[in-house]
């Protein structure tokens, strides 16, 4: 009863501003917050769900993993002069009302259309634009190079941020929508741009991610105690835990490092600490993230760079790290600053740009690290559409459904396949 009266306290906290900045400047996909809020008011809770699901098929993993600080609740107008409505835990209470009362969001599919749309990935951006162009009759299909379906919420996100029911549930929507899902099956290399076309696929939509790594050169030993974070993280997403990591060095400050680090502990290292360059206030992990990570036991260590690893015998011994100063919200090394700490395993976690081999071998053009696409995400190929993490840095869940959303409102756009 606690929860349920904290729950009708937050909606009743919501003021239906004539003009939501929560809706309008805050939430990427547009959903109408103040209508969903107001049924929770009236009680209307199964209209909750449609509206927030009718607009967003990922809400329920939304409530979990946004930043919503950075979103919704910071264009909350209660937030200027007090506290924000509490607008993921209201997201997240109708999703999991729905879930006790085996209630499924299942869009009706008015007309079918004569649009053949293949969907090259199926994280947050394909999943998306597969169910806005199934809800107007298209036939879609979802090709994915893992075993299992969803891309990043799967293998990326850690389920101790993203309860993996939220991921089944998902899916058994897309299969209720007739939209066929294809895994174990690379682009690039099992399908390409070419195949698909041969296929009879009108559009093609990429969603496969920024899957190059940053990094930089710590030794030039061979080690395999360096791990990049989307591996490191795939790895503790599959319960592929390796013994003796040790004492665990994550570079990085975002919250894809909260979540590495997080998951080493869990994989049982001894000490789990997390460096980063520049300051706390710089952080682009949430401050949310970021306490999460001190309670499991990371420690934080700011304004700090890794220089490299003293590796022997194939296993790194220690880290040489240098002391930073803040100029202008960038790092700068302090000279002379240099010291050690023990290390056994580096998880770097600074970042991932487009696969631009993949992109080039499709004669699909790069810009700034990421595929160029244009304000309506169609690439320099005329009927390949792109978006999520592949088209945007440093995304969300929302953000890039969104881009995988308006991709497909572009293609349904299109009345070339049209009768």
């Amino acid at each position: 009863m606690e929860k349920i009266s904290y729950i009708y306290d937050q909606a009743n906290k919501c003021l239906n501003c004539v003009k939501p900045m929560c809706r309008e400047k805050g939430c990427p996909l547009k959903t109408n917050i103040p209508k969903f809020i107001s049924e929770i008011k009236s009680n209307n809770i199964e209209r909750a769900y449609n509206i927030l699901q009718g607009n967003n098929i990922l809400s329920d993993i939304c409530s979990r993993v946004c930043p919503v600080h950075n979103q919704c609740m910071g264009k909350c107008v209660k937030g200027i002069k007090g506290e924000p409505v509490k607008i993921n835990y209201l997201e997240h209470f109708v999703n999991e009302w729905a879930i006790e009362n085996n209630i499924l969001y299942v869009p009706k599919i008015e007309k079918e259309c004569n649009k053949k749309v293949a969907i090259i990935g199926s994280g947050p951006a394909g999943i998306a634009c597969a169910v806005e162009l199934r809800k107007h009759g298209a036939n879609v299909t979802i090709f994915e190079k893992e075993p299992k379906c969803g891309g990043i919420l799967e293998y990326g996100i850690p389920d101790f941020r993203l309860n993996k029911k939220s991921i089944d549930r998902l899916i058994k929507q897309l299969e209720l929508l007739n939209i066929e899902i294809k895994t174990n099956i690379e682009f690039g290399k099992d399908i390409t741009v070419d195949s698909l076309k041969n296929q009879g696929y009108d559009f093609i939509f990429l969603g496969i991610g920024a899957e190059k790594q940053s990094t930089y050169s710590l030794t030039t030993k061979e080690t395999k105690d360096i791990y990049k974070s989307d591996d490191f993280l795939k790895m503790y997403n599959e319960g592929k835990y390796i013994s003796n990591f040790g004492t665990v060095i994550v570079i990085g400050g975002g919250n894809v490092a909260m979540d590495a680090a997080r998951a080493a502990v869990r994989m049982g290292a001894n000490v789990v600490k997390i460096l980063y360059r520049r300051n706390q206030e710089l952080m682009p992990a949430s401050a949310e993230e970021l306490q999460d990570a001190i309670n499991d036991g990371v420690q934080m260590f700011f304004q700090t760079k890794v220089v490299s690893a003293d590796v022997f015998d194939g296993k790194v011994q220690k880290i040489e790290c240098i002391k930073t100063k803040i100029e202008n919200d960038k790092a700068v090394d302090i000279e002379n600053s240099n010291y050690f700490l023990n290390a056994n395993t580096i998880i770097f976690a600074i970042g991932a740009k487009a696969n631009d081999k993949i992109l080039e071998s499709q004669n699909l053009e790069t810009e700034y690290g990421l595929c160029k696409v244009d304000e309506n995400y169609r690439t320099n190929i005329d009927w390949v559409y792109a978006g999520g993490d592949l088209v945007e840095s440093k995304s969300s869940v929302a953000k890039a459904a969104a881009t995988g959303k308006s991709a497909a409102q572009a293609i349904l756009n299109r009345k070339e396949c049209d009768k």
